[in-house]
């Protein structure tokens, strides 16, 4: 007398014995090679992984960059050097696109600028209320007389007064051009993260701005942060494209500049050009 086993129940796929029935029989699986291949990991969550673990500096393969880390402030000399030349531009403009005397605003300037830096003359590095009272101080000054230089040459524009000679008409244009470019990214430098100092403390970890080096940081190298010569270059492609290039605006208050500065640009450049082009043509 035999005894009788219990009914087994059907493997399940993936346990062993599941694919040892014939391909005739029901229930039978197909052979391994007929299953598709695994894919490999998502790389959106692979690069969701690596971004938590840089912001928290727990990456073995990969540093953390420098703008999420402590640096060394970005030396003075760039953003002195393109103050200089606003300050000049705004020296060469003529007296009919300025409310005030010639040297009131530079004088201003300047010496707003060199008490900023006296204050700090090698590197940004000294913060505190005075500082950034006195470098956005010097940043409204140059804005608001660009913007006086800007609104006076539109109105002489529009009314038929702004000469009948086309030289004189571009220099001027392109004077209140290039120093609304100067102005707009010291706007930018001066506001993203809280300012250079606060980025160089690497205390802020979400960008107003979001470079490319940023959304990428396997391709940039370890020690590179943004810059005012980066904010600059955000500000020449913003004036002249009239929107985002490389640079992505993140914060709503990234957005209204960048608004502000293309409608400036796209007012000067098509009424200077339309007018040059009107008196080339007489």
């Amino acid at each position: 007398m035999t005894t009788s086993e219990p009914p087994q129940e059907p493997a399940e796929p993936g346990e062993p014995g599941a694919l040892e029935q014939s391909e005739g029989e029901p229930g039978a699986q197909p052979p391994a090679a007929h299953w598709p291949t695994m894919r490999g990991p998502d790389p959106w969550q692979t690069w969701l992984r690596k971004a938590e673990h840089l912001a928290v500096g727990r990456t073995a393969d990969l540093p953390v960059p420098a703008w999420l880390r402590p640096t060394r402030g970005e030396r003075r000399w760039p953003i002195t050097a393109s103050i200089v030349v606003a300050i000049v531009l705004q020296v060469l403009l003529p007296q009919q696109v300025r409310l005030l005397p010639q040297w009131t605003m530079p004088v201003l300037e300047g010496a707003l600028l060199v008490g900023i830096t006296i204050a700090d003359p090698v590197r940004v590095e000294r913060g505190g209320t005075a500082m950034r009272a006195a470098n956005i101080g010097l940043i409204l000054l140059l804005s608001i007389a660009n913007a006086v230089s800007a609104v006076l040459l539109i109105r002489d524009i529009l009314n038929g007064s702004a000469g009948s000679s086309a030289e004189p008409l571009f220099a001027t244009g392109a004077s209140v051009w290039v120093t609304n470019v100067i102005a707009f990214g010291l706007w930018y430098w001066e506001f993203d993260r809280g300012g250079p100092v606060k980025r160089a403390s690497g205390v802020v970890r979400h960008p107003d701005l979001m470079f490319p080096q940023m959304a990428s940081p396997e391709l940039a190298p370890p020690d590179w942060e943004p810059q005012f010569v980066d904010y600059l270059y955000l500000s020449f492609t913003n004036a002249t494209a009239f929107s985002p290039t490389d640079v992505m605006p993140l914060a709503r208050w990234a957005k209204l500049t960048m608004l502000m500065q293309s409608a400036v640009s796209l007012a000067i450049g098509a009424l200077v050009i339309a007018r040059a082009v009107n008196i080339l043509r007489t």
